[in-house]
């Protein structure tokens, strides 16, 4: 009987503008509250809700992790890419 394995996790991608924001994060909090978030997403990229949009692009979705009080905006591509869009500290 071959081994049960778990799903792949999704590929995370990050925009642009995402990178940038990136590229702004200093502090360990900060960072740490970001690999949390993008872990959950990678791990199930349909745990965001859906924000409604005109269905003409990829439907754009947004995860809040309330315990490290941020959001990521991001899309699933049609090969199970997460494409990150921003990261917003609430």
């Amino acid at each position: 009987m071959a081994p049960h394995h778990a799903p792949r996790r999704a590929r995370i991608a990050f925009s642009d503008s995402a990178a940038k924001q990136l590229e702004d994060l200093t502090t360990e909090r900060e960072i740490h509250a970001l690999d949390r978030a993008l872990v959950a997403i990678s791990v199930n990229p349909e745990i965001g809700e859906a924000i409604p949009g005109d269905g003409s692009r990829p439907e754009l979705r947004q995860y809040a992790d309330e315990i490290e009080n941020v959001r990521v905006l991001y899309f699933v591509t049609a090969l199970r890419t997460v494409v990150v869009v921003a990261y917003i500290e609430t």
